[in-house]
């Protein structure tokens, strides 16, 4: 059984606590939060609670996921925007609300059994049966371009890629606040935060190197529309980097503010072009995702 400890921080007080969960554990679904609430498999301060109950400043929180039993990860017929596809690999643009691949309360309708059906189970297999084809990963409420692998090879290829820094990955994203510069490189390496065992921090102790380059695109003020673009490509990465300097993306209640004025579904962000060297080829190929829906309306929102 995995045991997650949280500590309530000042900004999280009066949240309720399946919803404090939620936020903070995203690959877990919010209906099998409140299922581990009903079987008392989530405490605070060592005592049972209800769902209802809303989460107090220095509230330690204990979650007790137990070990999941090996599921069937089914083929779902579910729409893919696809922007690449061969015999080796294709680039889809996951959209928002979509978890990647499968885990604790999220075994159905993740790209993965979205790409099961669409390939008829011809997936890489080297990531195990819950990440077939997955070679790197984007949040839940990240949209955007990502690569999937359809043979074994292909995949080991691209992880070498990936290892090196070689692939292409330019991302758009709107913060808070005018960035004092036009463009600037972000240094610090990325671990798990001290206290949140879900959430990532700058860790000079445990962490790995990560480099972030950031350019503005946009000022409106209160907030700045940049594009970054990935040396390292470390777990929330752009989220944690942009908040240690006092920048979080919009939307992002993890690591920036709990209020939402714009009322957006998590952060601002979009993995907007992916490059790299075909594995067969040998060609260097790119590709650009479109900002989504929501992207567009944020901007247009910002400029009036």
């Amino acid at each position: 059984m995995d045991n997650i400890i949280f500590q309530v921080e000042k900004e999280h007080a009066g949240i309720r606590i399946d919803r404090y969960l939620s936020d903070n554990l995203e690959e877990i679904s919010r209906s099998y939060l409140q299922k581990l609430l009903k079987e008392k498999h989530i405490t605070v301060n060592e005592k049972e609670i209800k769902a209802n109950y809303k989460v107090q400043e220095g509230d330690t929180i204990s979650v007790s996921v137990p070990e999941p039993e090996e599921p069937d990860i089914l083929p779902e017929e579910i729409p893919l925007d696809i922007l690449y596809e061969d015999d080796s690999l294709m680039v889809v643009n996951k959209p928002k609300n979509m978890v990647v691949h499968p885990s604790a309360g999220h075994f159905s309708g993740t790209l993965v059994n979205a790409v099961l059906f669409h390939c008829k189970g011809n997936l890489s297999g080297i990531n195990g049966i819950m990440r077939p084809g997955i070679v790197h990963r984007i949040d839940k409420d990240t949209t955007g371009a990502l690569l999937i692998c359809k043979t074994d090879s292909c995949h080991r290829i691209l992880a070498e890629q990936l290892k090196v820094h070689s692939i292409t990955r330019k991302y758009r994203a709107v913060v808070q606040g005018n960035l004092k510069d036009d463009e600037g490189t972000i240094e610090g390496p990325i671990g798990r935060h001290a206290t949140d065992r879900k959430k990532m921090a700058i860790n000079y102790k445990n962490g790995k190197e990560a480099v972030t380059h950031y350019r503005v695109l946009e000022r409106f003020g209160n907030a700045t529309y940049i594009e970054c673009q990935l040396e390292t490509g470390r777990t929330h990465q752009i989220r944690v980097h942009m908040a240690s300097i006092g920048h979080p993306l919009l939307g992002d209640t993890t690591y920036g503010s709990v209020k939402n004025p714009y009322h957006l579904q998590g952060q601002a962000l979009h993995a907007m072009v992916l490059g790299f060297l075909h594995p067969v080829t040998n060609m260097y190929m790119e590709f650009t995702a479109p900002l989504p829906e929501y992207f567009l309306k944020l901007l247009e929102k910002l400029r009036k």
